[in-house]
Protein backbone atom coordinates (compact mmCIF):
# COMPACT_ATOMS: atom_id res chain seq x y z
CA UNK A 1 0.00 0.00 0.00
CA UNK A 2 3.21 2.71 0.62
CA UNK A 3 2.53 3.46 -3.27
CA UNK A 4 -0.59 4.41 -2.73
CA UNK A 5 -0.22 6.29 0.35
CA UNK A 6 3.32 7.56 -0.81
CA UNK A 7 2.40 8.76 -4.52
CA UNK A 8 -1.77 9.49 -4.52
CA UNK A 9 -2.45 10.46 -8.26
CA UNK A 10 -5.35 12.81 -8.32
CA UNK A 11 -7.35 13.85 -11.09
CA UNK A 12 -9.06 17.05 -11.16
CA UNK A 13 -12.32 18.33 -12.68
CA UNK A 14 -14.13 21.61 -13.03
CA UNK A 15 -17.97 20.75 -12.15
CA UNK A 16 -19.52 23.97 -13.17
CA UNK A 17 -17.50 26.12 -10.38
CA UNK A 18 -16.86 29.99 -10.51
CA UNK A 19 -13.39 29.04 -10.45
CA UNK A 20 -12.88 30.70 -6.72
CA UNK A 21 -12.29 26.22 -5.60
CA UNK A 22 -10.25 26.28 -8.98
CA UNK A 23 -8.03 28.94 -7.53
CA UNK A 24 -7.72 27.44 -4.01
CA UNK A 25 -6.74 23.85 -5.80
CA UNK A 26 -3.85 25.84 -7.91
CA UNK A 27 -2.72 27.22 -4.92
CA UNK A 28 -2.20 24.07 -2.96
CA UNK A 29 0.43 23.17 -5.76
CA UNK A 30 2.30 26.19 -5.20
CA UNK A 31 5.55 26.14 -2.69
CA UNK A 32 3.53 28.29 0.45
CA UNK A 33 0.92 24.32 0.33
CA UNK A 34 2.98 22.54 -1.83
CA UNK A 35 0.90 19.28 -1.67
CA UNK A 36 3.55 17.51 -3.64
CA UNK A 37 5.48 17.32 -0.61
CA UNK A 38 2.97 14.48 0.09
CA UNK A 39 3.85 12.73 -3.10
CA UNK A 40 0.84 14.09 -4.58
CA UNK A 41 0.99 14.25 -8.51
CA UNK A 42 -1.48 15.96 -11.17
CA UNK A 43 -2.57 13.63 -13.18
CA UNK A 44 -4.73 14.26 -16.47
CA UNK A 45 -5.55 10.94 -17.17
CA UNK A 46 -8.15 8.76 -15.18
CA UNK A 47 -6.92 5.41 -15.57
CA UNK A 48 -3.50 6.56 -13.70
CA UNK A 49 -5.77 8.39 -10.90
CA UNK A 50 -6.13 7.59 -6.95
CA UNK A 51 -7.87 10.10 -5.93
CA UNK A 52 -10.79 12.26 -8.24
CA UNK A 53 -11.15 15.76 -6.59
CA UNK A 54 -14.08 17.16 -7.97
CA UNK A 55 -15.30 21.38 -7.81
CA UNK A 56 -18.45 22.85 -8.48
CA UNK A 57 -22.00 21.75 -8.75
CA UNK A 58 -23.21 19.44 -11.20
CA UNK A 59 -25.06 20.31 -14.42
CA UNK A 60 -26.49 18.62 -17.30
CA UNK A 61 -23.37 19.50 -19.05
CA UNK A 62 -20.66 17.81 -16.33
CA UNK A 63 -22.78 14.52 -15.26
CA UNK A 64 -22.12 12.35 -18.12
CA UNK A 65 -18.38 13.52 -17.78
CA UNK A 66 -18.16 13.02 -13.85
CA UNK A 67 -19.37 9.46 -14.30
CA UNK A 68 -17.31 8.83 -17.32
CA UNK A 69 -14.13 9.93 -15.45
CA UNK A 70 -14.86 7.54 -12.21
CA UNK A 71 -16.20 4.92 -14.32
CA UNK A 72 -12.37 4.99 -16.02
CA UNK A 73 -10.65 4.81 -12.85
CA UNK A 74 -9.18 1.56 -11.56
CA UNK A 75 -10.09 0.36 -8.26
CA UNK A 76 -9.68 1.29 -5.02
CA UNK A 77 -10.48 5.59 -5.64
CA UNK A 78 -11.99 7.91 -3.90
CA UNK A 79 -14.31 10.75 -5.00
CA UNK A 80 -13.26 14.59 -2.77
CA UNK A 81 -15.98 17.06 -3.17
CA UNK A 82 -14.61 20.73 -2.82
CA UNK A 83 -16.71 23.37 -1.76
CA UNK A 84 -19.84 24.16 -0.91
CA UNK A 85 -21.48 23.72 -4.49
CA UNK A 86 -19.79 20.43 -5.23
CA UNK A 87 -20.73 19.23 -1.67
CA UNK A 88 -24.55 20.08 -2.32
CA UNK A 89 -25.01 22.06 -5.20
CA UNK A 90 -24.57 25.79 -2.73
CA UNK A 91 -26.18 28.89 -3.86
CA UNK A 92 -27.15 26.95 -7.44
CA UNK A 93 -29.11 24.16 -6.01
CA UNK A 94 -32.73 24.65 -7.07
CA UNK A 95 -31.45 26.21 -10.82
CA UNK A 96 -33.43 24.42 -13.16
CA UNK A 97 -30.09 22.34 -14.57
CA UNK A 98 -27.97 21.61 -11.59
CA UNK A 99 -29.11 18.34 -10.28
CA UNK A 100 -26.75 18.75 -7.14
CA UNK A 101 -23.62 18.22 -5.21
CA UNK A 102 -20.93 15.48 -6.71
CA UNK A 103 -22.83 13.06 -4.65
CA UNK A 104 -26.25 13.18 -6.97
CA UNK A 105 -23.86 10.99 -9.95
CA UNK A 106 -21.26 9.26 -7.96
CA UNK A 107 -20.88 8.39 -4.17
CA UNK A 108 -18.30 10.54 -2.70
CA UNK A 109 -16.12 10.26 -0.05
CA UNK A 110 -14.58 13.49 1.69
CA UNK A 111 -16.09 16.63 2.04
CA UNK A 112 -14.30 19.47 1.74
CA UNK A 113 -16.42 23.16 2.86
CA UNK A 114 -16.13 26.45 1.93
CA UNK A 115 -16.59 29.12 -0.55
CA UNK A 116 -14.29 29.01 -1.42
CA UNK A 117 -12.52 26.40 0.22
CA UNK A 118 -9.45 27.58 1.56
CA UNK A 119 -6.04 25.33 0.86
CA UNK A 120 -5.49 24.44 3.75
CA UNK A 121 -8.43 22.56 3.87
CA UNK A 122 -8.35 20.99 0.70
CA UNK A 123 -5.01 19.96 1.39
CA UNK A 124 -6.80 18.08 4.61
CA UNK A 125 -9.26 16.75 2.73
CA UNK A 126 -6.56 15.19 0.56
CA UNK A 127 -5.18 13.47 3.44
CA UNK A 128 -7.92 12.34 4.93
CA UNK A 129 -8.68 10.86 0.94
CA UNK A 130 -5.46 8.90 1.83
CA UNK A 131 -6.38 7.18 4.90
CA UNK A 132 -9.74 6.32 2.93
CA UNK A 133 -7.69 5.09 0.12
CA UNK A 134 -5.84 2.97 2.35
CA UNK A 135 -9.01 1.27 4.19
CA UNK A 136 -10.51 0.81 0.58
CA UNK A 137 -7.48 -0.99 -0.52
CA UNK A 138 -7.45 -3.11 2.80
CA UNK A 139 -11.09 -3.64 2.54
CA UNK A 140 -10.73 -4.87 -1.27
CA UNK A 141 -7.71 -7.34 -0.03
CA UNK A 142 -10.10 -8.76 2.52
CA UNK A 143 -12.74 -9.41 0.50
CA UNK A 144 -12.11 -12.84 -0.83
CA UNK A 145 -11.66 -14.45 2.64
CA UNK A 146 -14.30 -12.56 4.56
CA UNK A 147 -17.64 -13.46 3.17
CA UNK A 148 -18.03 -16.43 5.62
CA UNK A 149 -18.69 -13.32 7.68
CA UNK A 150 -21.41 -12.17 6.18
CA UNK A 151 -24.42 -11.00 8.28
CA UNK A 152 -27.62 -11.19 6.73
CA UNK A 153 -30.19 -8.40 8.05
CA UNK A 154 -33.75 -6.81 7.76
CA UNK A 155 -32.67 -3.12 7.27
CA UNK A 156 -34.04 -0.25 8.44
CA UNK A 157 -34.58 3.50 7.34
CA UNK A 158 -31.59 4.91 9.20
CA UNK A 159 -29.49 2.87 6.41
CA UNK A 160 -30.62 4.18 3.49
CA UNK A 161 -27.63 6.55 2.87
CA UNK A 162 -25.61 3.51 2.94
CA UNK A 163 -28.26 1.24 0.80
CA UNK A 164 -27.76 4.83 -1.64
CA UNK A 165 -24.28 4.83 -1.58
CA UNK A 166 -24.15 0.86 -2.25
CA UNK A 167 -26.26 1.42 -5.31
CA UNK A 168 -24.46 4.50 -6.47
CA UNK A 169 -21.10 2.41 -6.14
CA UNK A 170 -22.17 -0.86 -8.00
CA UNK A 171 -24.87 1.09 -10.46
CA UNK A 172 -21.45 2.43 -12.20
CA UNK A 173 -20.63 -1.54 -13.04
CA UNK A 174 -24.45 -1.93 -14.53
CA UNK A 175 -23.71 1.56 -16.26
CA UNK A 176 -20.65 0.41 -17.94
CA UNK A 177 -22.96 -2.84 -19.34
CA UNK A 178 -25.53 -0.96 -20.64
CA UNK A 179 -23.88 2.09 -21.59
CA UNK A 180 -26.35 4.22 -20.02
CA UNK A 181 -26.11 6.45 -17.10
CA UNK A 182 -30.03 6.97 -16.38
CA UNK A 183 -30.67 3.51 -14.74
CA UNK A 184 -33.36 4.11 -11.74
CA UNK A 185 -30.80 2.86 -8.99
CA UNK A 186 -28.60 5.42 -10.20
CA UNK A 187 -31.32 8.15 -10.30
CA UNK A 188 -32.80 7.42 -7.13
CA UNK A 189 -32.58 10.08 -4.59
CA UNK A 190 -32.43 9.49 -0.81
CA UNK A 191 -35.51 10.91 0.00
CA UNK A 192 -37.58 8.24 -2.58
CA UNK A 193 -35.12 5.45 -1.34
CA UNK A 194 -36.11 6.28 3.06
CA UNK A 195 -40.23 6.49 1.75
CA UNK A 196 -39.65 3.37 -0.04
CA UNK A 197 -39.38 1.63 3.24
CA UNK A 198 -42.77 2.50 4.25
CA UNK A 199 -43.98 -0.45 1.66
CA UNK A 200 -40.83 -2.38 0.94
CA UNK A 201 -38.95 -4.62 2.73
CA UNK A 202 -35.31 -4.75 2.52
CA UNK A 203 -32.61 -7.19 3.43
CA UNK A 204 -28.88 -6.13 3.94
CA UNK A 205 -25.55 -8.30 3.66
CA UNK A 206 -23.06 -6.88 6.38
CA UNK A 207 -19.28 -7.11 6.73
CA UNK A 208 -17.54 -5.13 9.71
CA UNK A 209 -20.54 -3.01 10.12
CA UNK A 210 -20.26 -2.48 6.63
CA UNK A 211 -23.31 -3.02 3.98
CA UNK A 212 -21.57 -4.97 1.35
CA UNK A 213 -25.13 -5.91 -0.26
CA UNK A 214 -29.13 -4.95 -0.29
CA UNK A 215 -32.33 -6.46 -2.11
CA UNK A 216 -35.70 -4.82 -1.37
CA UNK A 217 -39.26 -6.44 -1.92
CA UNK A 218 -42.98 -5.72 -1.09
CA UNK A 219 -45.72 -7.96 -1.62
CA UNK A 220 -49.01 -7.67 -3.77
CA UNK A 221 -51.49 -10.13 -3.48
CA UNK A 222 -49.93 -13.28 -3.66
CA UNK A 223 -46.90 -12.34 -5.40
CA UNK A 224 -43.62 -10.92 -3.83
CA UNK A 225 -41.53 -8.51 -6.21
CA UNK A 226 -37.93 -8.93 -6.09
CA UNK A 227 -35.65 -6.07 -6.88
CA UNK A 228 -32.75 -4.04 -6.41
CA UNK A 229 -30.18 -6.90 -5.85
CA UNK A 230 -26.56 -5.08 -5.86
CA UNK A 231 -23.30 -6.13 -4.30
CA UNK A 232 -20.22 -3.94 -3.76
CA UNK A 233 -17.86 -4.77 -6.72
CA UNK A 234 -15.28 -6.34 -3.95
CA UNK A 235 -17.05 -8.48 -3.15
CA UNK A 236 -18.82 -10.18 -6.16
CA UNK A 237 -18.99 -13.60 -7.43
CA UNK A 238 -18.89 -15.04 -3.73
CA UNK A 239 -22.82 -15.77 -3.91
CA UNK A 240 -23.45 -12.56 -1.48
CA UNK A 241 -26.41 -11.74 -4.75
CA UNK A 242 -28.04 -15.46 -4.37
CA UNK A 243 -28.26 -15.72 -0.36
CA UNK A 244 -29.62 -11.87 -0.57
CA UNK A 245 -32.55 -13.35 -3.15
CA UNK A 246 -33.52 -16.11 -0.54
CA UNK A 247 -33.71 -13.97 2.43
CA UNK A 248 -35.83 -11.50 0.94
CA UNK A 249 -38.00 -14.51 -0.19
CA UNK A 250 -38.12 -15.55 3.40
CA UNK A 251 -39.52 -12.42 4.38
CA UNK A 252 -42.54 -13.38 2.44
CA UNK A 253 -43.99 -16.78 3.84
CA UNK A 254 -47.23 -15.84 2.64
CA UNK A 255 -46.79 -15.55 -0.99
CA UNK A 256 -47.22 -18.42 -3.23
CA UNK A 257 -45.36 -16.98 -6.40
CA UNK A 258 -42.00 -14.13 -7.18
CA UNK A 259 -41.25 -12.08 -9.32
CA UNK A 260 -37.97 -10.38 -10.51
CA UNK A 261 -36.63 -8.43 -13.29
CA UNK A 262 -33.26 -7.38 -15.00
CA UNK A 263 -32.20 -6.51 -18.15
CA UNK A 264 -30.62 -7.41 -21.35
CA UNK A 265 -27.38 -7.73 -21.42
CA UNK A 266 -26.46 -8.08 -17.89
CA UNK A 267 -25.99 -11.90 -17.69
CA UNK A 268 -24.87 -11.76 -14.62
CA UNK A 269 -28.24 -10.74 -13.79
CA UNK A 270 -29.68 -13.44 -15.40
CA UNK A 271 -27.73 -16.24 -14.72
CA UNK A 272 -28.37 -15.04 -10.63
CA UNK A 273 -31.97 -15.21 -11.35
CA UNK A 274 -31.28 -18.26 -12.98
CA UNK A 275 -29.86 -20.01 -10.23
CA UNK A 276 -32.07 -18.93 -7.75
CA UNK A 277 -34.85 -20.93 -9.59
CA UNK A 278 -36.27 -18.24 -11.82
CA UNK A 279 -37.05 -18.33 -15.10
CA UNK A 280 -37.93 -15.73 -17.96
CA UNK A 281 -41.95 -15.53 -18.51
CA UNK A 282 -41.83 -11.56 -20.89
CA UNK A 283 -39.76 -8.70 -21.70
CA UNK A 284 -40.60 -4.86 -22.27
CA UNK A 285 -38.48 -2.66 -24.24
CA UNK A 286 -36.77 0.17 -22.00
CA UNK A 287 -34.53 1.88 -24.31
CA UNK A 288 -33.54 0.83 -27.90
CA UNK A 289 -30.34 -1.37 -26.74
CA UNK A 290 -31.86 -2.29 -23.15
CA UNK A 291 -34.59 -5.00 -22.65
CA UNK A 292 -36.23 -5.40 -18.99
CA UNK A 293 -36.24 -9.15 -18.66
CA UNK A 294 -39.46 -10.41 -16.17
CA UNK A 295 -38.48 -13.68 -14.17
CA UNK A 296 -40.82 -15.64 -12.26
CA UNK A 297 -40.87 -18.88 -9.81
CA UNK A 298 -43.56 -20.74 -7.81
CA UNK A 299 -42.79 -21.07 -4.20
CA UNK A 300 -42.50 -25.06 -4.03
Amino acid sequence: MSGFSKSPWIIHYDASSCNGCDIEVLACLTPIFDVERLGVVNTGNPKHADIFLVTGAVNEQSRDVIRNIYNQMPEPKVVVAVGTCAASGGIFRECYNISGGVDSVIPVDVYVPGCAARPEAIVDGVVQALGVLEQKHRDMKAAPHNTDQTLYLRAEKSDAPGILGLQKTAGQCEAEIYNNDNLPALQQTLDELQNDFDRAIYIKAVINDKIIGSVRGQVRDDTAYVSGVVVHPYYQHNKIGRRLVEEIEKSFPSAKRFEAFTGRPNVRGLQLLGQAGYSEFKTEPFTPAIVWVYLQKERK
